[in-house]
């Protein structure tokens, strides 16, 4: 009775065993590479398989996700003999699960070592200078290596990313002066620029200043020698019509009279103000009298009346 129930559990056992060999589920983003008495049989993709036990073997298993695989700092040398530290990270996923088995030994380390070597080549192409700079040509050129070395591994490398670059501490020493010197220059540049700037529109709004004066002096002036020559040809005008009322009014009944009696009043006062301004005068005999002075100056009246009417 023991014995008999002893082989059951080997049979039960052995069901497990062998449910365990065939009965095989893939899960998703996974693939599994089956051998056949020890030759590839075929690749599982997600879902429930079954197997032939003890003669399908599952080899390998892979994941057909996205990897990120970190490439280790390095040692690099620019082209201009400078030694800078590098280190990446790598994406790259799996195609083709046959030959990522049988195509390479092991397809992570190869992809790694390759990246490294490319990366020393592609830095010692450029100064260190432009490392900084030319990081994203360095990735673009490391990722086009490798997708052409990993192609017959199944392997397909996206994309690869420079972490860090970092140069000796005394490249960065020095490195840190040239900046700071740069950076003074251009402030000392600025500086002077907005001095010269600042002087050039000094000068600007001066000669516009002295310019606008000028041009102000220069109206006024006219407009004084304007009013001037207006005022001068009013008084001319003025003085024009005087004389032409008065030699009118001399032609007039009543007018040799009348220039008597201002001749007379205009001699008068004159006289009287001689005498009272002067403490000693010395006159001609004649001077007190009136008729004789009316008589000279309307003879001079009557001189200048006919040469008037004549050029009339």
């Amino acid at each position: 009775m023991e014995g008999g129930f002893i082989v059951i559990v080997l049979l039960a056992i052995m069901a497990l065993i062998v449910i365990a060999k065939t009965a095989i589920v893939v899960p998703q983003q996974s693939a599994f590479v089956v051998e056949r008495l020890g030759r590839y049989s075929g690749t599982l993709d997600a879902g429930f398989h079954i197997l032939l036990p003890f003669v399908d073997v599952i080899r390998y298993r892979h994941s057909l996700k996205e990897a990120a695989l970190d490439i280790p700092a390095q040692v690099c040398i620019t082209r201009d003999n400078v030694q800078v530290g590098v280190d990446g990270v790598l994406y790259l996923k799996i195609l083709n699960p046959e030959r990522a088995s049988y195509g390479i030994q092991d397809y992570l380390f190869a992809i790694s070592q390759l990246a490294q070597t490319t990366l020393r080549s592609e830095v010692g192409k450029i100064d260190l200078d432009r490392t900084f700079e030319e990081r994203t040509n360095i990735n673009i050129a490391v990722v086009a290596e490798l997708d052409k070395a990993s192609e017959p591994w199944g392997v397909k490398v996206l994309r690869y990313e420079i972490k860090n670059i970092t140069p000796p501490a005394d490249v960065l020493a020095a490195m840190e002066k040239q900046m700071r010197a740069e950076r003074e220059k251009r402030a000392v540049i600025l500086t002077s620029e907005g001095q010269r700037d600042a002087a050039i529109n000094s000068a600007e709004g001066e000669k516009q200043q002295t310019i606008k004066a000028s041009e102000a002096r220069k109206q006024q002036q006219i407009n004084e020698a304007e009013g001037q020559a207006a005022a001068i040809l009013a008084v001319a005008t003025a003085t024009a019509e005087g004389i032409k009322r008065v030699a009118e009014a001399t032609q007039a009944p009543g007018g040799q009279e009348a220039i008597q009696l201002r001749v007379a009043e205009q001699y008068i006062g004159e006289f009287g103000k001689v005498i009272n301004n002067a403490d000693t005068i010395i006159l001609p005999s004649n001077v007190a009298d009136v008729a004789s002075m009316i008589t000279t100056a309307m003879s001079v009246v009557s001189q200048q009346t006919p040469s008037a009417q004549v050029r009339r």
